[in-house]
């Protein structure tokens, strides 16, 4: 069963960073190289995470500082606690492990702001804090050399506060 489900979560990734065969997927965040002729963009998320009763509410808004367009964007939410086998997750996002969301974000535009991304995640065993993690798993081809804004660990204490990132 548990080959299964790493065979589902590893096509709903594929699905949602659009990732085909000599696509590099999430270790591409981690190549530090700029090839030349790539294009550039700058991705950057801010945000709040409140932990309430086991109830996980992420906001954020992604936005792009240039200097180039992304076609395509994916980012990945992943907290230290395993979450409830069923979610209601917004539309294009998707569970892909036990801690791992991904959420399709689209194009963005030079200077220009996605679309607000807001889910609930159900928490098994009502944390009294989460740590909570995400990065950027796919750019539609662009490079980002300033990696700092689009990884974000914020520690989320079970207050029903929001915690700003």
């Amino acid at each position: 069963m548990r080959g299964r489900g790493c065979v589902v979560g590893t096509a709903v990734a594929a699905l949602l960073l659009g990732a085909g065969p000599g696509v590099a997927g999430a270790g591409e965040s981690r190549v530090r190289e700029v090839r030349a002729g790539v294009p550039e963009a700058d991705l950057a998320y801010h945000g709040a995470a409140a932990l309430a009763g086991g109830w996980l509410d992420v906001r954020f808004l992604p936005r792009n500082h240039g200097p180039s367009a992304v076609p395509e964007a994916t980012v990945r939410l992943r907290w230290s606690a395993e979450s409830e086998n069923r979610q209601r997750l917004p539309q294009g996002c998707a569970r892909s492990g036990e801690r791992v969301v991904l959420c399709r974000l689209g194009a963005l535009a030079v200077d220009g702001l996605g679309e607000q991304v807001r889910l609930r995640v159900r928490l098994r065993g009502a944390p009294a804090e989460v740590l909570m993690e995400f990065d950027t798993v796919w750019r539609g081809g662009t490079v980002d050399r300033n990696r700092e804004n689009d990884r974000q660990r914020v520690l989320v204490l079970d207050t029903g506060d929001p915690y700003y990132f």
